[in-house]
């Protein structure tokens, strides 16, 4: 028994060394950071998001369908700016479209002109509810304004006869598409539109939503759409479908 103090003795002066390194020497995390050997394969999508974006649109109006095209871009997650240039038909509220049952034509009686309208549109585009809305539905306020071109193209050209019988009169010959556009004059104004819509879904490169738009675009001196009736307001109220890619 009388060993005993003398073995923990020893094992006390034979352990104190390590004790003593192991305080100089604390121990560290194991856990290791690397360092790709190629940095180029960490990506900058994989930590920004898109901010721009440019597609096309497809309009529907009373004046029938209209195309365009437009360019996004994201100033931060509410704001965004955007240019865009649409093209579509205007038309009278008087007129009306037949079938000449003998010929398969279609004609509108009195109309004297063919006009197209071209907006040419920078804006912006305020997003609503961004804190509480998921972002797979993004609803939007937008206005906009910029020059417009009205394009005035013959669709008929006038005749004059005098008959014995029937005496003086006149009658309209139809001109075809494609032959009235050489013929066809450019008319400069300006305009501007407000509105609201909504992008859908969360499709990573592409971008998709709706739009309901009122363009305001005045040409005061008017044109002739149908024989004695000049339209002096173009645009009108518009549903727009947005198909864009995310760039």
């Amino acid at each position: 028994m009388k060993r005993y103090p003398a073995i923990c003795a020893a094992w006390l002066l034979a352990i104190l060394p390590a004790l003593s390194l192991a305080q100089e020497y604390p121990q560290r995390d194991s856990s290791i950071v690397f360092t790709p050997a190629s940095p180029s394969l960490i990506q900058k999508t994989t930590y920004e998001p898109y901010r721009s974006a440019w597609g096309a649109d497809l309009l529907l109006s009373n004046n029938g369908f209209g195309v365009g095209g437009f360019y996004r871009h994201e100033f931060s997650d509410v704001l965004a700016g955007f240019v865009q240039l649409a093209i579509s038909d205007v038309k009278d509220d008087a007129e009306m479209d037949y079938i000449d049952p003998y010929t398969g034509t279609s004609y509108t009686p009195g109309k004297v002109n063919r006009l197209m309208l071209f907006p040419l549109t920078v804006g912006i585009q305020y997003r609503l509810f961004s804190e509480t809305i998921a972002d797979n539905f993004r609803p939007y306020l937008s206005a906009g304004l910029g020059p417009s071109i009205i394009m005035v193209a013959p669709y008929a050209t006038p005749t004059t006869v005098n008959d014995p019988y029937l005496g003086t009169y006149t009658y309209y010959d139809q001109v075809d598409f494609f032959s009235s556009l050489k013929k066809a004059q450019m008319k400069l104004t300006f305009g501007a539109y407000i509105g609201a819509g909504a992008y859908f879904g969360m499709n990573a490169g592409t971008l998709t939503g709706v739009s309901f738009r009122y363009y305001y675009i005045p040409y005061a001196p008017g044109i002739e759409s149908m024989e004695y009736s000049k339209i002096t307001r173009f645009g009108g109220f518009y549903i727009t479908l947005n198909f864009g890619s995310l760039i």
